[in-house]
């Protein structure tokens, strides 16, 4: 098993709230005001440095709250941060951690007028109330985005739509080529909301009453959040129709194309697409190979899209699953912070 760290940090973590008008009127009925952890380091109270910025986005169920938390036989992600700064590896930051978490498990990063245009919430207001309050480096050539999952795919995203605002992005394990990680689990999610009949407000609000959430609705739940993510509806329950008919799970093209577009590899076929991500500093996307939600296939096509256009980017496999992955910014971190610190 992995030595378990010990150590105490040397820098210090501190928790703001971020009011946000962006996050407001969401269907879901969750709140627009978020909790940000911020970790400076070590002799930021001394040094009167200015430092580049890292944002980390959590992966679905998770948030940036839970990657500062105690975790048995592995580091929390500021004790790793210090430990790469110790090895030489990279130098110092400013790290925040949003807790963007939502009634249904997560989001993907994006504007959502189902569970909040999160997009704006990062870009728009999180880095100017941190760069108000933190000696940053004002600069998208002095930011990076990063995470796992659902936070890979988020930071991909925001690479691929706001280049005004980052240099840098590390992508793991992201959700890549939908048509192989989500349309096998329509059927699925069909059998269940049956019991419901096909109600998905009756479904959400049993799960809410549930005195926990049971395996199968937590993976339920995450294929609703990424329809209220990539389709949002106003006027269906918490904003979510599926891409799917409900009686013989045959897919609806219009709505299939709406969540398609969202999709990077696709994204990566548009004008917008190619241009913001070839001025990125710093690219780093990587894959297990035996990722179990298929998503090596769809990192395999952006990176063969990525060589075919000849945007500059590093792209890595590794022999693992989609699960504990967090060693992997082992490789990341240092990367970003080489192409973000020039």
């Amino acid at each position: 098993m992995p030595n378990h760290s010990f150590l105490p940090i040397r820098g210090r973590i501190e928790n703001i709230q971020v009011e946000s008008e962006a996050l407001s009127n969401n269907l879901v009925g969750d709140p627009s005001s978020r909790t940000v952890a911020i970790y400076l380091p070590e002799n930021y109270d001394k040094s009167g440095d200015e430092y580049p910025l890292f944002l980390c986005l959590a992966g679905f169920t998770g948030s940036g709250l839970g990657q500062i938390g105690w975790k048995a036989f592995q580091e929390t992600l500021p004790q790793r941060i210090e430990r790469l700064i110790f090895e030489g590896k990279m130098g110092p930051g400013i790290f925040a951690f949003p807790d963007c978490f939502t009634s249904l498990g997560g989001n993907q990063y994006i504007n959502s007028s189902a569970l909040g245009n999160w997009s704006d919430f990062l870009c728009d207001e999180l880095i100017p109330n941190l760069e108000a309050n933190y000696r940053l480096k004002k600069n998208r050539k002095n930011r990076a985005v990063f995470g796992k999952s659902s936070g890979g795919y988020g930071a991909l995203i925001q690479a691929m739509t706001r280049a005004d605002i980052w240099s840098g992005i590390a992508c793991h394990s992201g959700d890549m080529a939908f048509d192989l990680c989500y349309l096998a689990d329509f059927p699925g999610l069909l059998r269940n909301l049956s019991v419901y009949d096909g109600n998905i407000r009756a479904f959400v609000e049993k799960v809410r009453k549930n005195k926990k959430v049971l395996g199968n609705d937590f993976h339920n739940l995450m294929i609703l959040a990424m329809a209220a993510s990539y389709d949002p509806d106003k006027d269906a329950p918490f904003g979510i129709r599926l891409p799917v008919s409900l009686d013989t799970c045959e897919v609806i093209q219009e709505r299939w194309d709406n969540w398609r577009a969202w999709d990077p590899v696709m994204m990566l076929e548009t004008d917008s697409g190619q241009t913001n991500l070839s001025q990125m500093a710093g690219l780093f996307f990587d894959c297990g190979t035996k990722d179990q939600y298929n998503l090596l296939y769809g990192a395999r096509r952006l990176k063969k899209k990525l060589d075919s256009l000849e945007i500059s980017h590093r792209y890595e496999e590794f022999p693992d699953t989609h699960s504990s992955i967090d060693y992997r910014m082992d490789e990341s971190l240092p990367f970003l912070y080489k192409a973000i610190s020039k």
